[in-house]
């Protein structure tokens, strides 16, 4: 006949043990705060264009990572200068960003503005069909958000290969865009605020990892957890043959 009893583990399985299921939850509690951070940023990000706009100045070098301020800025557009951020998908189509260069007045430093997407089905010989900027002074109204992280590098920074402006990118690198300029920018840029005549799609999305995703981060590492427990009785609730018949 066949018992189970517990077999005292060794200090080292003890250690590894706890320390298996503590770093697990804690990474699962991590990520799961993560998820809370996200919903308040979407949040904050929904209501912000709704927000009487401030003037960048008071924000540009100090703005909350948690929020998008809404403001405004006077300047002029470089309408020799733009980028194209290249596969970027609205509605099942793939089109480009348009980024312009802005200089802001009394402002050493460049700001890069999202004109907003338009579809380019990069037939050969073609480039995308963009409204140009206002020319002279104008007051630009948006969110003044992080640069969109991700994009791929392929063989290096691609902008100082190219003649023609604007230039096509898959990334927003503002080191390789201040080189490419041979002036400074600013520490964001500006999501311009919709238009129904601007002639492009505004439709702005915080460039996060949804807090759906933490969460489901958040039970696989709670999983890991519970597994290593399980491991660990496993090999320590063993049967053992019982010497009485």
């Amino acid at each position: 006949m066949n018992a189970r009893r517990w077999r005292r583990p060794t200090a080292r399985a003890v250690a590894l043990a706890v320390f298996g299921v503590a770093l697990f939850g804690a990474l699962g509690a991590w990520q799961w705060r993560r998820a809370a951070e996200k919903e308040r940023l979407l949040a904050a990000f929904r209501t912000a264009a709704a927000e009487a706009p401030v003037d960048l100045a008071a924000v540009r070098d100090g703005a909350d990572p948690a929020r998008y301020p809404h403001v405004r800025v006077a300047g002029r557009y470089l309408a020799d200068r733009g980028y194209l951020l290249d596969e970027q998908v609205h509605a099942g189509r793939v089109g480009v960003h348009a980024i312009g260069v802005f200089a802001p007045l009394g402002e050493s430093r460049l700001l890069l503005v999202d004109r907003g997407w338009v579809a380019w089905d990069h037939a050969p010989g073609t480039r995308p069909a963009l409204p140009p900027p206002a020319p002279g002074e104008v007051t630009l109204r948006g969110l003044y958000a992080p640069f969109p992280g991700g994009g791929l590098r392929l063989g290096g920074d691609p902008l100082p290969g190219q003649r023609d402006w604007p230039k096509l990118t898959l990334r927003l690198d503002p080191g390789e865009i201040a080189a490419d300029l041979g002036r400074p920018l600013l520490p964001r840029l500006l999501l311009l605020d919709a238009e129904a005549d601007a002639g492009f799609v505004r439709e702005w999305t915080p460039s996060v990892l949804p807090p759906e995703r933490h969460r489901a981060y958040a039970v696989q590492w709670w999983l890991f957890a519970a597994i290593a427990a399980g491991v660990f009785v496993a090999q320590h609730w063993r049967k053992v043959e019982n010497a009485k018949k």
